[in-house]
């Protein structure tokens, strides 16, 4: 009885120590949200997955009036630009003539939950302020996203310990295997907008895409039984795949933190087995189920991709 009263309170005098890191890691994130939302601030990074990195230019900034501006530009390839002045975000591509969208926030390596409110993760992620290192030369705070479940992945994040901005992200399996990191590799904090930035607000942007309600929500002969705790239904549409033109109906799933894309297509075969490709902490699942091809795209496990396949119900 003694071993079992002391393991109580051994157990017990370790909540206020999760709790005070819980607190502590939220406040980080908090901080981390307003850097991203008001800092002036250029840098670039890169993407290591694969043994290959992705590298990045990054310019945000808020003008006079308080409007934000950024700019996201991937500088390997193809010119790939993503252009935000407020709430209208332009695309320039190689495929397609430069175009605009609505939106607030700029899609790309670094999640937008991240600029917006943590809060929403904290039904099925845990955060955890860890330790003090060095990134870039620079005092950072470690910050642990962790998921409740095994369906999702963990976060771990490098703040700067001055600004608040981000310094480095890893997505790390539930094994504490890393799969792939976003390293920053300089930073530069200024008071006003760069002068990239500067042009930016003083160009006009392409044509804001009049996108009709009805094709962001579109209805299926099929719907996904299953998914993990926290996904919602983003948006459905039917469009082709840019490279093979083929027809595919899509869904896109989110949990604040994670995009998982499902699409169905028409397909030759009747039945083929199930393959998979890891793109760093990205699987892409394709499988063929009674002459359909169904794929499942996203920074998940590929158990999680699989069950959601598999939980895909045809209804006529």
């Amino acid at each position: 009885m003694k071993l079992i009263g002391y393991f109580i309170l051994l157990v017990a005098g370790h909540f206020p120590v999760l709790a005070a890191e819980n607190e502590q890691a939220i406040s980080w994130l908090e901080r981390l949200s307003l850097a991203l939302q008001q800092r002036n601030f250029s840098t670039s990074f890169v993407v290591v997955k694969n043994n290959q990195a992705e590298p990045y230019h990054w310019f945000h900034g808020v003008s006079s009036d308080g409007v934000e501006l950024e700019i996201l530009a991937l500088l390997n390839g193809p010119r790939r630009d993503k252009l935000r002045k407020g709430n209208i975000v332009s695309y320039i591509e190689p495929e397609l003539p430069p175009y605009s969208v609505l939106s607030s926030q700029i899609s790309g390596p670094i999640p937008a939950i991240l600029s917006g409110d943590i809060h929403q993760l904290k039904s099925h992620y845990d955060f955890i302020s860890v330790g003090r290192s060095r990134v870039l030369g620079r005092p950072a705070q470690l910050v642990r996203i962790v998921p409740k479940d095994q369906q999702t992945f963990g976060h771990w994040l490098w703040l700067d310990q001055e600004s608040g901005l981000l310094l480095k992200l890893a997505i790390i399996s539930r094994k504490g295997q890393l799969l792939e990191q976003v390293q920053f590799t300089h930073l530069d904090i200024t008071e006003s907008p760069s002068e990239s930035l500067q042009q930016l607000q003083a160009t006009e942007l392409p044509k804001i895409l009049d996108i009709p309600k009805s094709s962001q929500d579109e209805k299926f002969a099929w719907r996904v039984n299953w998914l993990p705790a926290g996904f919602e239904r983003v948006k459905a549409n039917r469009h082709r795949i840019p490279v093979t033109k083929q027809p595919v109906e899509f869904m896109l799933f989110n949990d604040g933190l994670v995009d998982v894309s499902v699409y169905v297509g028409a397909s030759a075969d009747k039945q083929r087995a199930v393959e998979y490709v890891m793109d760093g902490a990205t699987v892409i699942l394709n499988q063929v189920v009674s002459g359909f091809e169904i794929s499942v795209v996203g920074k998940i496990p590929s158990s999680t991709a699989k069950a959601i396949a598999d939980s895909i119900v045809f209804t006529n």
